[in-house]
């Protein structure tokens, strides 16, 4: 006999998180780490896997994976997650950074007067893709399309419809645009099940 074992939420384990918000079809593992509940929005049909960090200003839209790993630091400015976004396992969103010139002190463990912490929001855009192990720092601006390859340090805006790596990232190519086609399909199929099911 195989016995299947599901990680994920129940809805009322959902509601006593306390989120500010969710939608339908949430996926998120008891094995995630979640912090300041009450400044997360959640869309419908997301999905968060093991072992990822959640905590700060949060949003995410419909449709949208967190794989295995993944880190985010949302602090005051935020972290917002357009529709169809996807991250994978290993990336590292920060929307603050402590001040690496020498000229403050860093870390949660030493006084607030003695600290310049840089809060600049996180932009990933609607079909943006992130690779494995990227990191995004302050500021960072997806782009609608943007692709990031596996091991990248974004620091900056992408253009939307590209292909983007390195450390550095800098943009390689286009990218093609046929997800958006491909996301017409999808919802389609989508309205046509809800309707048959009334």
């Amino acid at each position: 006999m195989v016995v299947e074992m599901n990680s994920f939420m129940t809805i009322d384990e959902l509601k006593q998180v306390g989120f500010k918000s969710f939608g339908e079809n949430v996926l998120i593992s008891r094995k995630a780490s979640i912090y300041g509940a009450e400044k997360i929005e959640i869309g419908s049909n997301v999905r968060i896997d093991d072992f990822c960090f959640l905590s700060g200003n949060l949003v995410f839209g419909n449709y949208i994976h967190i794989a295995a790993g993944v880190y985010l630091y949302g602090s005051l400015a935020g972290i917002v997650f357009g529709d169809f976004s996807t991250a994978a396992p290993r990336t590292v969103i920060h929307a603050d950074s402590d001040d690496y010139s020498g000229k403050s002190l860093t870390n949660p463990m030493t006084m607030n007067q003695f600290k310049k912490i840089l809060h600049k929001s996180v932009t990933i855009g609607r079909h943006s893709i992130i690779g494995t192990g990227s990191v995004i720092l302050p500021g960072a601006d997806l782009a609608e399309g943007t692709a990031i390859g596996a091991m990248s340090l974004v620091t900056k805006a992408t253009n939307p419809w590209t292909i983007n790596f390195g450390i550095p990232c800098r943009e390689k190519s286009a990218r093609h645009k046929d997800v958006l086609m491909l996301e017409q399909q999808m919802m389609r199929i989508v309205k046509n099940d809800a309707i048959s099911h009334e």
